[in-house]
């Protein structure tokens, strides 16, 4: 059974994000982790973007090393504004960057995906209907996150579950949401391999190729 980092991007303390994170969590057993970017404390900005290192807070390091140990990760996150709530665009701004989660080379205009051999999971809420997200908007936060992100560094996306409209949903809706994500976090605990290679790079410690 692989390893699993559940990343919860709601920047509320308390949310449905929340709730459908531990039912994924519960779903596949011990060797999942919740990790809520609303506990961490880090900066969102990346004051210099790739001129120059923007030192990295304790929490971003230790996320960081998280993700590298991890075999599959879990992405939740609210729809705000069709894209990713600030506090996770700014997470993935700071810990996503040249040298340590891709990289481009003098001999390829194509990136190389550091992540690679890594799965992923994105489970997504929304107060709009799916329709409405696909089709009127273009599945704008499917576009930059899941492509522009994710596959960019070499990570596989199995699935994208999209949860809606939460606004005015009752109850029994949202315990059918839950047990939803819970039964994909007990269908990975049965077919998840552990990636058999992994590209492991500090980000302490060794020269940092993006800012050389």
């Amino acid at each position: 059974m692989g390893k699993v980092l559940i990343i919860n991007g709601n920047p509320k303390s308390e949310s449905f994000s929340k709730a459908l994170s531990q039912a994924y969590a519960e779903g596949y057993g011990s060797q999942a982790e919740v990790l809520h970017l609303v506990d961490l404390n880090f900066g969102l900005d990346l004051k210099f973007g790739y001129d120059q290192r923007t030192p990295w807070e304790a929490d971003l390091q230790l996320a960081y090393d998280k993700i590298q140990e991890a075999d599959h990760l879990v992405w939740v996150f609210p729809l705000w504004w069709y894209g990713l709530p600030a506090r996770m665009k700014g997470f993935i701004d700071r810990i996503f960057l040249p040298g340590l989660t891709f990289e481009i080379t003098a001999d390829s205009p194509m990136p190389k995906g550091l992540l690679k051999g890594r799965t992923s999971d994105i489970i997504m809420t929304a107060d709009s209907p799916y329709w409405y997200y696909r089709w009127w908007m273009g599945a704008p936060a499917s576009r930059q996150f899941k492509k522009g992100t994710l596959e960019f560094c070499g990570v596989k996306v199995l699935k994208e579950v999209f949860i809606g409209p939460v606004k005015g949903s009752k109850d029994l809706k949202r315990h059918q949401w839950l047990e939803k994500v819970k039964r994909l976090g007990k269908k990975r605990a049965q077919k998840l391999p552990t990636a058999s290679k992994k590209i492991m790079r500090k980000a302490v410690g060794k020269k940092d190729t993006a800012f050389s």
